[in-house]
Formats: C-alpha cells, structure tokens, sequence
C-alpha cells in the first residue's frame, strides 16, 4: 500500500502508519533522517492534522520514529534482539532485522598464554588456541566487540577466510563443524575508554556482555566467545510460559 484507501476498513491513521513503516523498512528513510512535516505529509495524503499525528505518535511508541526538539520527527535506530534458547550467530540476528551484518578485523592470532579460555576449550597448556577479536556492525553502526576462541584445528579452517566478513558457523558448517549446543551467562558491565571508542559510545557506558559455550557432538568444546553490546542497540527477547 503506497497511497490511503479512504474506502477501507482500516482507519486512515493506520494507514498512515503502515506507509511511512514501509518506507522506513525499504530505507526509502534511514536512521538519522528527519520525515516529512505534519504539513507535507498532511498535503500528500490528503488527511487531517489529527490522523497525521495519530500515526507518528503510533510509530514513536513502537520505537521506529524519535521527536526531536527543535529538529522535527526522525528514524530512530532499531535495537537487534537476541532470542534466549537458539544457538544464532550475531550475523543471523542482523539479517533477519533486514540489516547488512560487516565486521572489522582487530587481530588474530594463535597464542599459548590464555590459559582460562584454554581450559574452557579443554586444549592442554603447550597448545594454541585461535583468538580473534573484531567489531560488529549492523549497516553502519558499530554494536559489539567480539572476542572468540577456539581449538587451532578449527582455527586453522578460519584462518583460510577474510575475517571481516566471515560468518564463522556457517564456515564450520561447510566443513562438517556442527554446533550442537551452547551454554550463555549475561552481566551489565561498563565500557572502557578503548570499548567505548570503537563502539562510539561514552567511556563507562552500560554495555551487555554475553559469554558463550558452544559444543558440538559429543559434547566436544568447539566455541567460548565473550561479546559485549551496546544495551542501547541490544537486547534479548525472552519468552517465559507457566
């Protein structure tokens, strides 16, 4: 629907309301850029005052639009959410919200001395292990800092890709590498001047860090991963039944 069906069932707010969500879905609009008026969108959809400012403050609510003092009514950035219970990569998080998931490699490098993550992966202490640390990105908005660990066996496999793009399980899928299962403990921590930085956020800021255990048959330690998100671009979605 692209234009108000003044014969419809549907109230003309609503209407409204799915237009300019549609827009907004398309990127017609993106985060940041201020929609039309009240008057413009009133001279294009031939409605009132009221009916305009039902729809927007509809889509306020929703969090897809923001008012802004003195600026006008903007597209709001949109948290990802991660649901508790699936075993998902963050890039299958950001492309089911229909955004481009992009990463910027930090470092990667086989190391001896991390002994706590080693134990984690159950690799002995004269072994390697894989660390790589890279920033994740939603289009073009920084959202996490990720720090992944794994046995040099699956290491090397990761190592043969462009780490800024690689979507790591569905790599270890193509090579017979399946998750299994996974373990994830989450904690309020605050950013660090360094964090706070490559995330555009203040130093101190509220960030969600997520720990996770994955597994594959037999039980066999594949993953331990720390990541840590910006609270005000995500959030976890729980379902709870009695």
């Amino acid at each position: 629907m692209s234009k108000i069906e003044t014969n419809s069932p549907t109230p003309l707010y609503q209407q409204v309301k799915e237009i300019i969500a549609n827009r907004i879905q398309k990127k017609y609009w993106v985060p940041g850029d201020l929609i039309p008026t009240e008057q413009q969108l009133i001279e294009e959809f031939n409605v009132s005052r009221t009916t305009i400012r039902q729809a927007v403050s509809a889509l306020v609510q929703e969090g897809l639009l923001e008012k802004k003092q003195g600026k006008g009514t903007i597209v709001k950035s949109q948290r990802l959410t991660g649901t508790l219970g699936r075993l998902t990569g963050f890039a299958e998080e950001v492309m089911e919200k229909g955004l481009r998931p992009h990463s910027k490699l930090l470092r990667a490098e086989f190391r001896k001395d991390l002994f706590f993550e080693k134990g984690k992966l159950k690799v002995a202490d004269d072994e390697e292990i894989l660390m790589i640390e890279r920033v994740r990105f939603a289009d073009e908005e920084p959202i996490a800092i990720e720090k992944s660990f794994w046995p040099k066996e699956i290491g090397n496999i990761l190592m043969k890709y462009d780490l800024n793009g690689a979507i790591y399980y569905q790599i270890l899928e193509e090579h017979g590498v399946y998750l299994v299962k996974a373990n994830e403990k989450i904690r309020a921590v605050n950013a660090t001047i360094p964090e706070a930085d490559y995330l555009g956020t203040a130093s101190g800021a509220a960030l969600l860090e997520m720990t996770r255990h994955s597994f594959g048959v037999n039980d066999q330690p594949i993953e331990y991963t720390c990541t840590k998100y910006r609270s005000d671009r995500y959030h976890y979605d729980i379902d709870l039944h009695r």
